[in-house]
């Protein structure tokens, strides 16, 4: 048996906006290798890298579609008197900067760090393992391989 996915309603919002792109890529795939097979032998010669591009469509939808099948839906915030958890809005104080940095813990089908929006990170990374469970008010020391990062804990929303 398959294992569930835990998503954030906009997080499972995002993989069937996703879906619907891929779907459309594929579909586009599938209309260029049609033609590139119906065309003579000096016409088809983008055959192989079109059937390419059709298997990689395939592929992505085929993620996606089994992905949003999985999907658990959790609620983002619920609980926050356990601590932080899966879906939590969190602020944090870069104890050695003095910087703040407000992220989100998410599982990582939906981890990722878009210029311009807030970051989405991996309850599997560093910063998200350090991060489960703590309060407002604790200290975390994570260890991201270059360097070491002391973080304190100073909002946690949903």
């Amino acid at each position: 048996m398959t294992e569930p996915v835990e998503l954030t309603p906009e997080g499972l919002a995002r993989l069937r906006r996703q879906l619907a792109q891929e779907t459309e890529r594929l579909d586009e795939a599938r209309r260029v290798v049609r033609e590139q097979m119906e065309a003579n032998d000096q016409e088809n010669q983008g055959l192989p890298e079109a059937q390419g591009r059709l298997l990689a469509a395939q592929t992505r939808v085929d993620e996606l579609e089994d992905l949003i099948a999985r999907a658990v839906v959790i609620e983002p915030g619920a609980g926050e008197e356990d601590g932080i958890r899966l879906g939590s809005v969190v602020t944090l104080l870069d104890l050695d900067s003095g910087r703040r940095l407000t992220l989100q813990l998410v599982s990582p089908p939906e981890a990722s760090a878009v210029p311009g929006e807030r970051p989405r990170v991996s309850r599997e990374s560093p910063v998200g393992r350090a991060l489960i469970g703590r309060r407002v008010g604790d200290e975390v020391t994570v260890d991201l391989g270059r360097r070491t990062v002391r973080y304190r804990v100073e909002e946690v929303g949903g």
